[in-house]
């Protein structure tokens, strides 16, 4: 059973000189075990700050179609494949970065591995801030960039063969537009 994880204390107050920096709550998980959304919003509702105004969450599915040079392809499995440690890392970065963009109170991020179907989970985003643009904007930022920048191969196999998943243009597209807002 392989599960990976990565947790931040919840609340950390450093006192110096009168100034108090709060770190959000941040979780980050790699795991072939699918998840329970309902308990997990639970746990993660609970460590984020009072100040939480608004609370976002993504789950993704593997989708049962797919496009490959215009033919559709009927998915009948995705498997995931990550290098531990270094897929952890990818995502800190990305988490980070959210971080550093948004005032936020706390981001979770669960990413399957292994061998799924569709309608499967294989993915879980949420981020809480003090107003819900701010959750909103930092969820969908980290999904773009888990699409672009993390590190997992993914393979699919399907009624037209198997193959290793790329990011698509749009993918591309849609992180490149956040290098450009943050500019």
């Amino acid at each position: 059973n392989l599960n990976s994880r990565s947790d931040r204390t919840t609340r950390l107050l450093f006192c110096r000189q009168s100034l108090v920096v709060e770190l959000m709550y941040r979780s980050i998980s790699i795991q072939e075990d699918d998840f329970i959304f309902g308990d997990l919003y639970e746990s993660f509702r609970v460590k984020c700050s009072a100040k939480t105004g608004g609370l976002v969450a993504f789950v993704g599915f593997v989708r049962d179609m797919n496009s490959i040079d215009g033919e559709s392809d009927q998915v009948e499995s995705l498997e995931l494949e990550h290098y531990p440690g270094m897929t952890e890392k990818s995502i800190a970065k990305i988490v980070d970065r959210a971080s550093s963009s948004w005032s936020l109170e706390g981001m979770q991020v669960i990413h399957r591995v292994g061998k799924l179907k569709p309608e499967d989970q294989i993915v879980l985003v949420m981020a809480a801030a003090s107003h819900r643009s701010e959750a909103f904007q930092a969820a969908s930022m980290v999904m773009d960039f888990l699409k672009t920048e993390a590190e997992f191969w993914k393979k699919e196999t399907g009624d037209l063969g198997t193959r290793w998943v790329q990011s698509t243009d749009q993918d591309l597209k849609r992180r490149e537009s956040w290098e450009y807002n943050s500019e």
